[in-house]
């Protein structure tokens, strides 16, 4: 049962991220980033989980540092010094992404599901809206296309030689973030796009996971658990990781043309070889909990709860199959 607390720390959270997307200010944008920062630090504390405090504490210390980088360039922005660059990278700081994703891992591996979801979808819409202003500063957008190429890298190969699930989906994040930011540098709905259908994903991958209480990859492997939550958990997966013909391939699809059109060739070439990577690791995982049983585990798991949202989870990876009919049609 939810708690009226975990209800009122949330409703400010949100608040905090819509202060922050419909302010006209940088300085109104800085509130918001702490609204919603202070509101985050008492949902994801959990006296269950002996890394809850690890986390809180690597969290807050970080975007506290990078909010500090905010405020400190949004007042020189204020005297006419264009400290854009250093805007630019307190951001990329706050997402998590590469080479400034030292910590977003680890601070993932001490959260539930349910709070894995929050910071892996709202907690990194405020940051990438406020990026999506700065593509249009010279050193900002390099910065930017700095940081989507080595996210595709360090994403990609950092999960191949992870067996913890919630460390698996953080460097998947940071490979999405990649396909993200290209998308931002070539126009501002294909990142909507990307991004709206990255948090459907991640929800219904995560939300399997949460049902399955899985949190590692040998508890994944276990004859509890029926075959069809098997089989949409792997369908969920190659749907993240952008297999066609599944939904995960669609946005994917719009940026490799939009990619080629605008002559962004070689860095296309970089992101379509890390998705093969972390395509590499999805089947692995997938391919080995479908098919390896071991009835005598040693990882206590309860029965899957699932089965409510089975039907939605298939249609929605499914839709994938629906748009290039229609697309050759007209």
């Amino acid at each position: 049962m939810v708690s009226p607390f975990s209800m009122l720390f949330f409703f400010t959270l949100v608040l905090g991220l819509v202060l922050c997307i419909s302010s006209d200010t940088w300085f109104g944008a800085w509130v918001g980033l702490e609204l919603n920062l202070l509101s985050f630090i008492p949902l994801i504390s959990s006296s269950s989980n002996r890394y809850s405090s690890e986390s809180i504490l690597k969290y807050f210390l970080v975007q506290v540092l990078a909010s500090i980088m905010i405020i400190f360039s949004a007042l020189f922005i204020l005297m006419m010094v264009n400290l854009k660059m250093v805007f630019s990278l307190s951001l990329l700081l706050k997402l998590g992404a590469a080479p400034f994703h030292f910590w977003f891992p680890q601070v993932m591996e001490g959260l539930s599901w349910i709070q894995a979801i929050i910071l892996m979808t709202l907690q990194k819409m405020g940051p990438m809206i406020l990026l999506s202003y700065l593509v249009y500063d010279k050193w900002s957008l390099i910065m930017i296309f700095t940081s989507a190429v080595v996210s595709a890298i360090v994403g990609a190969v950092s999960g191949l030689n992870q067996l913890y699930l919630r460390k698996i989906m953080a460097f998947s994040s940071i490979n999405h973030m990649s396909w993200m930011f290209f998308a931002m540098i070539l126009s501002e709905y294909c990142w909507l796009l990307y991004f709206s259908v990255y948090c459907l994903l991640s929800i219904l991958v995560i939300m399997n996971f949460y049902f399955q209480q899985a949190y590692h990859f040998s508890h994944l492997v276990n004859s509890s658990f029926p075959l069809m939550p098997k089989v949409v958990s792997m369908m969920s997966l190659f749907s993240l990781g952008g297999l066609p013909p599944f939904l995960g391939f669609i946005p994917k699809w719009f940026i490799i043309q939009e990619m080629i059109f605008s002559n962004y060739l070689y860095p296309l070439l970089v992101l379509l070889m890390c998705s093969l990577v972390t395509l590499y690791f999805y089947i692995r995982m997938s391919i080995s909990f479908l098919t390896l049983v071991f009835p005598f585990s040693g990882w206590v798991t309860k029965d899957y709860e699932g089965n409510k949202i089975m039907n939605m989870v298939m249609i929605t990876n499914f839709i994938g199959m629906l748009v290039p009919s229609i697309y050759m049609m007209y």
